[in-house]
């Protein structure tokens, strides 16, 4: 197996990731997308009226502030963010044990939606995509629950869990849309996107 893709030999621009999820990083890799990785932090907070794909979209794009000034001619940055979204609430990463469990609780039994928004951000032009998939969990036990919390430690991953963990395996019922979307980065969208980039006229 060689490590040549169509992207390969593509010398228009670089990709720069700003996103330290090594998630969306090796799914990148999986695509035989190169890519450089830089790294700025910034506040993930966002309007209370926003909801759904817009909070998502929202902080995807807030995540390339930190970049716009310093992006060369030839840089492509992508910066990205997942949201779960159950009953008309954001669940977001679980600040300590207790709230990791009591989020796997409520999505047990029952569906939700998972949005990840992509920013791409250029020195010409600034687009956003995203993608909606529908996850059904099956009942959880509280012993899944807490076994799954202690062992995994899914704290840094929207809503508590990661569907590649063990909890997906033993857990989803059901999806209706994208698994890489779930996983972190809807990747056919992202295909599409930099090839349509790389072939345009």
């Amino acid at each position: 197996m060689t490590n040549t893709s169509l992207f390969g030999d593509k010398k228009e621009f670089s990709i720069v990731l700003g996103s330290g999820s090594p998630r969306r990083q090796e799914l990148l890799k999986q695509m035989g997308i190169p890519f450089t990785i830089n790294l700025k932090s910034i506040d993930e907070t966002y309007p209370n009226h926003l909801k759904g794909s817009e909070i998502a979209r929202y902080i995807a794009q807030e995540k390339a502030s930190p970049y716009l000034n310093n992006l060369s001619a030839k840089e492509l940055l992508i910066t990205a963010d997942t949201v779960v979204w159950h009953n008309h609430k954001h669940l977001a990463k679980a600040e300590n044990k207790k709230e990791a469990i009591e989020m796997l609780e409520s999505l047990s039994s029952s569906w939700h939606e998972v949005i990840t928004a992509v920013c791409f951000t250029s020195t010409k032009a600034q687009e956003l995509l995203h993608e909606v998939t529908k996850v059904k969990f099956k009942k959880l036990s509280k012993e899944e629950i807490t076994y799954y919390v202690e062992q995994f430690k899914p704290f840094d991953k929207a809503g508590a869990y990661g569907i590649q963990e063990w909890i997906g395996l033993i857990g989803i019922e059901e999806i209706q849309g994208s698994y890489s979307n779930v996983v972190g980065l809807p990747t056919q969208r992202v295909y599409n996107y930099l090839y349509a980039l790389l072939t345009r006229e």
